[in-house]
């Protein structure tokens, strides 16, 4: 069956279900949109099954597709790290990558996993910066950036979309009194709106208390002196070894996490290597909170 599809036809499809997009398809691939669409519809012939539902300028994926695309997602990554190992012009070159975090998803989810980052690869070493917003990669001398999608990072920014963002309400207690205190951090004030809103029974009761940062908020908790909401990335470790429990399951909130450069990521093999691992591990600890979360709720 292989040889009677094209892989550049496979390679096109993914990108595009990938983003959900012809036109980003189109830009990551350096091509035509009409290119990207040619190459579709070569596929879905060879195929002779539909891939995409087309509602206008929207694309949606047919099971046929999902199916496609879920097999395309496991092949492609391996593809990359391969060609990424063949291709490096010293292999046992150091290299260091400056990357820029916002501070509690560094402190509380990144730093713990970096360390089998540098099992895997111990030829590059990740210096990594502390900040929020808009990334200055010039004057600080940044490769990467990790953040979310809350802010216009501009159109000469390259980004590529590591996870969505899952938000949970937790405490060190399980029952807690009513009037309790909920922390929020100041940095996501629309928090409170948008949890109060969806479970109204539980938080109406609470007294919200604002905090600088998400660290905070989650050692508040940790000391028992209330109930907070996080991103579920920021208490893997709690969660896991029990030292806070979760009030709500464990939700998305609309917003996601991206990787950002200045420059392609292709035009640096290290920068295609540590977005693929974030990318991967990211996913691992996701499916791990989720189990978490249904065990619970």
């Amino acid at each position: 069956m292989i040889e009677r599809v094209s892989l550049n036809s496979l390679k096109f499809f993914y990108y595009v279900a990938r983003y959900d997009s012809v036109t980003i398809a189109a830009e990551k691939l350096f091509v035509t949109q009409g290119a990207v669409s040619k190459q579709l519809k070569n596929l879905e012939e060879a195929l002779g099954r539909r891939l995409f539902i087309r509602d206008g300028k929207k694309l949606q994926l047919t099971g046929d597709g999902l199916t496609l695309f879920d097999c395309c997602e496991q092949v492609f990554p391996q593809i990359d790290q391969c060609l990424v190992q063949m291709t490096r012009e010293k292999k046992n070159e150091k290299k260091t990558l400056i990357l820029s975090c916002e501070p509690t998803i560094a402190m509380k989810w990144l730093i713990p996993h970096l360390v089998q980052f540098k099992l895997r690869y111990p030829e590059i070493d990740i210096s990594l910066l502390t900040a929020g917003g808009e990334a200055d990669f010039k004057a600080l001398n940044i490769d990467l950036a990790l953040r979310r999608n809350d802010f216009e990072w501009g159109k000469a920014i390259y980004s590529e979309k590591m996870a969505d963002e899952h938000m949970v309400c937790v405490s060190r207690h399980k029952h807690l009194a009513p009037m309790s205190q909920l922390f929020i951090s100041s940095s996501r004030p629309k928090l409170w709106t948008q949890f109060k809103d969806t479970y109204k029974a539980q938080f109406k009761h609470f007294e919200k208390v604002a905090l600088e940062h998400f660290y905070l908020c989650i050692e508040a908790c940790l000391a028992g002196l209330g109930a907070t909401v996080v991103s579920a990335y920021m208490v893997e470790k709690e969660l896991d070894f029990q030292m806070l429990d979760m009030l709500t399951p464990i939700v998305q909130d609309g917003s996601a996490y991206y990787l950002l450069s200045a420059s392609p990521f292709e035009d640096d093999l290290h920068k295609v290597i540590f977005k693929d691992w974030l990318i991967e591990e990211m996913r691992t600890s996701q499916t791990k909170l989720m189990a978490l979360s249904a065990q619970k709720h």
